[in-house]
């Protein structure tokens, strides 16, 4: 097994570094898609090994070669505003090829359409509850099934709909982790209202909305993208260019029996650094030296303390949990070297949610979902730290957390030049603050931080070694950080009762 940590390790960050260098050289310029390859080719070069099956590992490589390659015949950039929705056009295609091979996936989910119509009581309360922020800060297109996420929704109906059961795991898994559309629910609810409908008016547009997404998938994320005035490329055109280039490797998955819920997912989530995380918000966002620092310092972080317990690993999920939990400790990290922590943090940006919900009560349906990422990451790095400090004492030694007993390597954060000095970047005998508001930035994009380019590569892997199980939604308590810390909202989730 120690050949497949290694493997893991290695694809994931050969992942991460693609991204953090293409960024930190390019970072002020304006981008071209071209600026991608370095990804595409660190991805090409993932491989199935051992008990892994290839046809999972083909559903990753292949979709982030065929989103390279149709983006680069449509496009020579992307502009900010359309960047966010790069990594919602796969599922949708994916989704129309089954529907082709599979009749009877087809005829489930329009009995699942069916039930939508028949759950108008559920749905319009869980649209009252999002347009009036009743959960508090959440992600509406969360990959697990917290409350208040379009997932949880989805799943409270399969529940009491009468449809094979991996045709349920495939419709549900195709809302989280495969991104069927851009579409939130309770969106054309909320902004309905707002425009002067009645409830039933803007109930009927809801519902309209969410049976399209599963009726016409790629008809409905073309609406949807009209709606939002995007400009950078014809996205019709990409998702048929797209399905025609993965028919293939899906016949191949389908002929592996490969679940339904991993088919539909695994081509989204790996797709997202061509134009979203190696984009022009990014290069933006990094010219700030702090910024760009703490994502080189996170990343290796995480490559020491995974590459330094190799040895420990004992299952593949543990190679994830550290990853994650590494980077969840080094920012904590950082937000302690300014004199805050994540208790802090949750309280003053689910305050601020509040008043969000006031100000704008036609926000984006995904406004807060990276808050919401961030405030996770945080509560979890301060829990490991936390302990660690605690065990520390007044003995003096080095603070060394642990992640399921294996230590993290915080020494890239202390030799960092740039966040050690942070009297460089403000009014030197005031510089209090300077890392905290770096982070701040960071809590509306923590993509490179969580990581979404290592969590998706691990998880191909995972997958690969259980293609039969489906990957997604996450089927544990997420322990949402304004959950455990400010709201009381443990009894709307849905994690136990997942299809």
């Amino acid at each position: 097994m120690k050949e497949l940590y290694e493997k893991m390790v290695n694809e994931a960050m050969a992942a991460q570094w693609a991204d953090v260098e293409v960024i930190k050289a390019k970072r002020g310029t304006e981008y071209k898609l071209t600026d991608g390859k370095p990804y595409v080719d660190a991805v090409q070069k993932m491989e199935a090994i051992g008990d892994q099956c290839k046809e999972v590992i083909d559903l990753h490589k292949n979709s982030v070669q065929t989103h390279y390659d149709t983006l680069c015949d449509l496009t020579d950039t992307v502009r900010p505003e359309d960047d966010p929705f790069v990594e919602h056009y796969q599922t949708p295609a994916i989704l129309e090829i089954l529907y082709k091979e599979d009749p009877k996936f087809r005829e489930a989910v329009e009995k699942f359409m069916e039930a939508i119509e028949n759950n108008r009581a559920l749905i319009g309360k869980e649209s009252v509850r999002r347009y009036g922020g009743f959960y508090g800060p959440t992600c509406v297109v969360d990959f697990a099934l917290i409350p208040g996420s379009t997932s949880n929704i989805v799943n409270q109906i399969l529940r009491k709909t009468d449809i094979p059961e991996h045709y349920k795991q495939a419709i549900l898994a195709s809302k989280s982790w495969g991104m069927n559309t851009s579409y939130g629910i309770g969106d054309k609810f909320a902004h309905g209202i707002e425009d002067g409908l009645t409830l039933n008016e803007a109930m009927d547009r809801e519902i309209d909305t969410i049976k399209m997404i599963y009726d016409t998938p790629i008809q409905a994320q073309t609406k949807l993208m009209e709606e939002a005035g995007h400009t950078s490329f014809d996205v019709f055109k990409y998702m048929q260019d797209y399905k025609k280039k993965m028919d293939g490797t899906v016949k191949k998955a389908l002929d592996a029996e490969v679940n339904y819920a991993n088919i539909v997912t695994v081509p989204a989530y790996c797709v997202g650094d061509i134009s979203h995380h190696i984009a022009q918000s990014t290069y933006n966002m990094c010219k700030d030296d702090v910024i760009m620092a703490v994502i080189e310092a996170t990343s290796k972080v995480m490559d020491n303390t995974l590459r330094s317990n190799i040895d420990k690993f004992k299952t593949e999920f543990d190679v994830l949990s550290l990853a994650t939990g590494s980077t969840a400790a080094a920012v904590e990290y950082i937000l302690e070297l300014d004199g805050f922590n994540a208790p802090t943090v949750v309280q003053l940006l689910t305050r601020r949610f509040h008043n969000y919900v006031q100000l704008y009560p036609k926000r984006g349906a995904a406004a807060e979902l990276h808050n919401h990422d961030f405030m996770d990451m945080i509560y979890r790095g301060w829990k490991t730290l936390d302990k660690a400090r605690r065990m520390k004492n007044g003995s003096g030694v080095k603070l060394v957390p642990m992640v399921n007993d294996m230590p993290v390597d915080l020494d890239p954060i202390a030799e960092n030049e740039v966040l050690m000095n942070p009297q460089r970047y403000a009014y030197p005998a005031c510089a209090i603050t300077v890392r905290f508001s770096s982070l701040m930035r960071l809590a509306d994009y923590p993509c490179l931080l969580t990581s979404e380019p290592v969590t998706a590569t691990m998880m191909t892997n995972v997958i690969a070694l259980h293609k039969n199980n489906p990957g997604a939604p996450a089927r544990v308590c997420k322990k949402c950080a304004s959950s455990c810390l400010v709201d009381f909202r443990h009894e709307y989730c849905q994690w136990r009762e997942s299809v």
